[in-house]
Formats: structure tokens, C-alpha cells, sequence
């Protein structure tokens, strides 16, 4: 079952921001007739569109073929999407588009050329489905692309991930030259759905963005210069070989790093943020596409906690012992920077056993009900130094709200039609944002 908040949405209300309403993989199976599809959409769109928040576009599953992602492949999304779709138009839900989003995976693999490209043999059926139905409801395809990722998959130069493509490598097919993944990728997306029936069905990209930690080349400098590049270019009217002058519809993965999200195929995936959780921000971006060297604005309120850090207290006597509490920090908190390609992967055993327990301390906001949270079966001291070491951060992270009556900071507001308010708002809301696709116009 999943629980959500729906108090989170009221933030937007009233607002310009387009918001896109995902029916998660797990649920596609409980959504298979129309009556079910309109249950889901009273419930999940209609009351919130009552509260004129902008609800433009529902995602039906999420990347459901990609083998990458998942150990399940889902295949009710097709009918899915087609009872939501029939929903829609039935009940007047206006302005709202069905979709799903697509990772590279969905092609077959081992494409050289664009014009080689077409679906998974395994998928090939579902996909001309699907594509029929986003081309009678004239709605746009999704494609899901993290360059980086695309080109080590194909052994390529990390050059060809970048708009800028300061190598000599380069992809030449029926007259076209290309220079970089995005227009490699994209250009393959359209001979796909061509072969399968929809050559004119509009192509967006629903997530695009660069790691800065966790994978080799992820790092914020090379985060800068691919967004420095690529926003402009998509801002324009350029297009791409097979579908020049057009202007691209681009989404930006993702606002804050997420440090509980899934791991199962890489630390990278705790990283794609342009800011912090903190509310800073990794590497410099300009959203205007106007090529301005600039850093995005920087989050207000946010509340940090004590300059204080958890480290090892150096008692290797017993390195079973040592183990045990490693795993244990590391299961609740994010380590993933002191894995192999990570910010702090060239760290000493000491230094490594320090940053476990300091994620775990900062994770439960430096306090335990229990008692302190920098124990660790007496391996650990409380320091007011920071331990950084290079480009290894040991962070000192902001202080939650739920912690905040703790500490004392909370102010609870009473009377008619007061709402909570305090030095909070920010620090609440930025992680939130992190859900939301930033599209590039």
C-alpha cells in the first residue's frame, strides 16, 4: 500500500507549476476497467483540481518495461493507459493527457545507427499498441535518458555525452552526423515509433540530468557543463536530424539529491540533484538557457543543525564489531558516496567507519529518544571538527521538522484560520520539489 500525504500538494494551489500524478507500477494491476480508471481519477485528480492545483498530465506506471530498473517487467500498462484514457475523455477531465514514461531500454539493444533502431523484440507488439493509443488521444511519448549512463552502456568516449563534444568521435547514418547522445537517442526514439506505426506522435523528454556522485564522471563539474550546453539547445529551435526546427520539451532530473531512493542499480541514483538537501546548490545553472555563468538561487530558512560530527573513535580491537555498526549506520543512512566512483571512495578504513557513523548521526537529527545516536556500541565520540577530507564532504545536515519540538524551535499556531507557518517552509518544502519535473522553457 502506498500512503500518501496529500497536504504536500496544497503548496501548489493556485500556482503556475504543471504537476504530473503517476500511477505507480504496483497499483497498474488494480486500475482494469473503466469504472476503476474513474474511481482512481476522482480520487487522485478531481479533488485536487478542486483546489485549483494544476494537474496537466498522469503517468501510467513508471518506466514499466525497463529491465534496468526493475526485476518485474509490468505488462498491464498498455490496458491500463487505455482505460484511463477512455476515463478521461468520458468523465471531462479537461486539459489532463495520459502517458507513460520509457527508459533507452525499451529499444532493442546493441543500435549503432538511429536508423537501426527499433523496440525489444519482447516488446514490439505493446509498444505499436501503445503508440497507437498516445496517437488517437494525441498525446506525447516519454522518453526517459541519462547520457552518462547511455554511452558507458556503449563503450563510447564520456565526449559524446556532451553538447560540446570536445573529441573527434562522431556517429554518421544516411547523411546525418551525429555529436553527442541526446540527438542519437532521441533521433532513435523517432524511428521506433515510426516503424511502429506513429511517425508524428510528439516526443518529450520526461527526465534528463547528470549524477554528481556515484558513477564514474558524475561529479558536479561535469554536471555544469552539460546542462550549460544543453538547455539552450533544447530552448531553441534547432531540433534534431530527423526532426529539425523543432523546439524540445525537456523535464530535468531531479531538484534535490533523494538520499532514500533506491540503489539497486548504482549509488548514482541518490544523486541527481542540482541542489543539496540542504538546500544549496551542487554546480552552477542556468535555468533561462541564456548561457549566464551563475549559480541558482540559493534556499531561505533553512535551519542546520549543531556544527557537530560523529566519527570513529579508532578501537580496532574488535573489527567484527566495527563491521556490525558500519552496516547498521549504513542501512538506514545514505553511504553511497564511499562507493566505487563516489566523492569519498578513496577514503582509509578509519575515514570510512567516520562517514558511516556521522550519515547515521546527521540521518537521525544528532538526537535519540533512546538515548544519543553517536554510540555505536562505544566506537564512536561526537566532534566539533569538521572531518572532511578533499572532495569528501561530511555533512551537517538541516533539521527536520518532525525533530524541531525537540530542540525547541517549533511554534504551534492556534485560532481560526491560522496555519503553521515558522522557520520550517522551506526546509519542508525543497525536499518535496525533488518530485517534481522542471521542464526547460
Amino acid at each position: 500500500m502506498v500512503v500518501v500525504d496529500f497536504h504536500f500538494l496544497e503548496a501548489f494551489t493556485g500556482g503556475d507549476i504543471a504537476i504530473t500524478v503517476t500511477l505507480p507500477n504496483e497499483s497498474l494491476k488494480n486500475v482494469m476497467s473503466v469504472q476503476a480508471a474513474q474511481r482512481w481519477l476522482q480520487q487522485r485528480i478531481r479533488r485536487h483540481q478542486v483546489n485549483n492545483i494544476n494537474i496537466s498530465c498522469v503517468f501510467v506506471g513508471n518506466e514499466p518495461f525497463s529491465p534496468f530498473y526493475h526485476t518485474d517487467i509490468y505488462s498491464d500498462a498498455v490496458e491500463t493507459l487505455k482505460f484511463i484514457q477512455q476515463a478521461i475523455y468520458t468523465n471531462g477531465f479537461e486539459n489532463i493527457v495520459a502517458t507513460t514514461a520509457h527508459f533507452t531500454d525499451v529499444l532493442k539493444p546493441g543500435v549503432m545507427k538511429p536508423s537501426e533502431a527499433d523496440f525489444r523484440p519482447d516488446l514490439k507488439q505493446k509498444m505499436v499498441d501503445f503508440v497507437s493509443v498516445l496517437n488517437a488521444s494525441n498525446a506525447p511519448f516519454v522518453m526517459d535518458i541519462f547520457p552518462i549512463h547511455f554511452a558507458a552502456e556503449h563503450k563510447w568516449d564520456i565526449e559524446f555525452c556532451f553538447l560540446d563534444n570536445k573529441s573527434n568521435f562522431s556517429i554518421e547514418d544516411n547523411g546525418h552526423v551525429y555529436t553527442n547522445v541526446f540527438e542519437f537517442v532521441y533521433d532513435s526514439f523517432v524511428t521506433a515509433i515510426t516503424k511502429a506505426g506513429a511517425p508524428y506522435v510528439r516526443l518529450i523528454v520526461g527526465q534528463i540530468g547528470w549524477p554528481t556522485d556515484g558513477y564514474p564522471g558524475a561529479n558536479g563539474a561535469n554536471a555544469e557543463r552539460f546542462f550549460r550546453e544543453f538547455i539552450p539547445f533544447v530552448k531553441s529551435t534547432k531540433g534534431t536530424p530527423l526532426r529539425p526546427g523543432i523546439s524540445i520539451d525537456a523535464y530535468i532530473h531531479s531538484l534535490v539529491d533523494e538520499n532514500r531512493g533506491r540503489i539497486n542499480v548504482g549509488a548514482f541514483q541518490r544523486h541527481w540533484g542540482v541542489y543539496l538537501p540542504n538546500g544549496q546548490p551542487k554546480f552552477k545553472i542556468d535555468f533561462s538557457g541564456a548561457h549566464r555563468d551563475i549559480y541558482p538561487t540559493t534556499a531561505k530558512g533553512v535551519v542546520f543543525m549543531p556544527k557537530r560530527w560523529c566519527v570513529f573513535n579508532g578501537d580496532q580491537r574488535n573489527l567484527t564489531k566495527v563491521d556490525i555498526q558500519v552496516r547498521r549506520a549504513c542501512e538506514e543512512a545514505d553511504c553511497t558516496s564511499v562507493l566505487p566512483g563516489g566523492s569519498c571512495s578513496q577514503l582509509t578504513f578509519e575515514q570510512n567507519v567516520s562517514y558511516a557513523f556521522n550519515r547515521y548521526f546527521q540521518r537521525n537529527s544528532q538526537y535519540s529518544i533512546n538515548g544519543s545516536t553517536c554510540d555505536f556500541d562505544d566506537l564512536a565520540i561526537v566532534v566539533a571538527e569538521d572531518p572532511s577530507v578533499g572532495t569528501c564532504k561530511f555533512p551537517v545536515e538541516i533539521l527536520a521538522a518532525e525533530r524541531a519540538e525537540t530542540y525547541g524551535l517549533m511554534r504551534r499556531c492556534t485560532g481560526a484560520g491560522e496555519r503553521l507557518q515558522g522557520i520550517f517552509g522551506s526546509a519542508i518544502l525543497l525536499p518535496l520539489l525533488s518530485i517534481i519535473l522542471f521542464r526547460v522553457i
